[in-house]
């Protein structure tokens, strides 16, 4: 079973890999600026990276319409709902990727969170689990996936974060 999972994941990505592409032909990502292009190729890599540990994502670059801002992933592990912000970099930087989520960027994960949550069909509202995610795309060098379960909550109180 383990290895059919596998193979439908390998699958999964090459189909994903032509379609990016496709897409590069079609001239569709190069009206995409550089740094958009990186964070959808870093937001790729994490997704197969969560399909491989088990988990089920439900939602790429999530938005609600009426509040500014998406959730790169969403994705479920068991009955845990996990927001996920990726931070894809080209360099290794003085400064970690994931440094970038600062407080202004929690809370507007916070806020999408929940409004997501509140369209679920479900009566009580699942556990949720906030993470953030660095990827490391060096030209040269394989890619480095460093990811940080619960790297924030709902709340920030003094001395947290």
């Amino acid at each position: 079973m383990k290895q059919m999972t596998e193979m439908r994941g390998a699958w999964l990505k090459r189909t994903l890999d032509g379609l990016d592409w496709v897409a590069r032909i079609r001239g569709r990502m190069e009206n995409l600026p550089d740094h958009l292009v990186t964070g959808i190729e870093g937001e790729d890599a994490v997704f197969h990276h969560l399909r491989g540990k088990g988990y089920t994502v439900v939602a790429r670059r999530w938005s609600s319409g009426d509040v500014p801002g998406d959730v790169d992933l969403i994705a479920w592990q068991g009955d845990l709902l996990c927001f996920i912000e990726v931070k894809t970099r080209t360099a290794r930087d003085m400064t970690p990727a994931q440094t970038a989520v600062d407080g202004h960027k929690r809370q507007t994960l916070r806020r999408l969170a929940r409004r997501y949550v509140r369209q679920l069909p479900q009566e009580a509202p699942p556990q949720v689990r906030f993470d953030v995610v660095s990827v490391y795309l060096v030209p040269g060098e394989e890619q480095q996936i460093e990811y940080f379960e619960a790297a924030f909550g709902w709340s920030e109180g003094l001395g947290q974060e």
